[in-house]
């Protein structure tokens, strides 16, 4: 299980890293078709191989996993089935920034879980410290999607 939870999180990271890349470029309506693919299908790894660890019952981690992958969908729909024609532009922008979301959402959970320091601000992430720091996350990918959506607008298809 330790290798896989090893891929698990490097695949994870490479998502969010390709993630910001992406999303930068939107904000800034260009468009890098290879790190769009690398982001979008390591994210949708991400999620789907998340699925694969140990659970008993339904849990919110599940929950945010089922969500992401119907946001991927739809994302990866607009993308390479609708060309990002008319609407299809708005749901890639605001997919493509909710999907970043998630994976940042996540990595601040578990960097609460696993680094020591943060650890002991927030034990069981319902103190504020947490509340605190996914909330300044929200409130971040609320702005940049405003911006993606706004300002992304891809050059017709030839």
């Amino acid at each position: 299980m330790a290798t896989f939870t090893l891929i698990h999180v490097a695949i994870s990271l490479v998502g969010i890293v390709t993630g910001f890349v992406v999303l930068f470029d939107l904000i800034g309506s260009r468009w890098r078709r290879g790190w769009t693919g690398v982001f979008l299908w390591t994210t949708l790894a991400t999620s789907l191989t998340g699925f694969m660890f140990p659970y008993h019952g339904f849990t919110p981690a599940i929950g945010l996993g089922i969500i992401s992958v119907v946001v991927l969908a739809a994302t990866l729909r607009a993308l390479y089935h609708r060309r990002l024609a008319g609407a299809a532009r708005a749901v890639f922008a605001i997919g493509a920034t909710l999907a970043q979301y998630f994976n940042c959402f996540v990595l601040v959970a578990q960097s609460f879980q696993k680094i020591p320091a943060l650890r002991a601000l927030a034990p069981t992430q319902k103190e504020p410290p947490f509340a605190a720091a996914q909330g300044a996350l929200l409130v971040l990918f609320v702005v940049l999607g405003v911006l993606a959506f706004k300002r992304f607008r891809p050059a017709p298809a030839a």
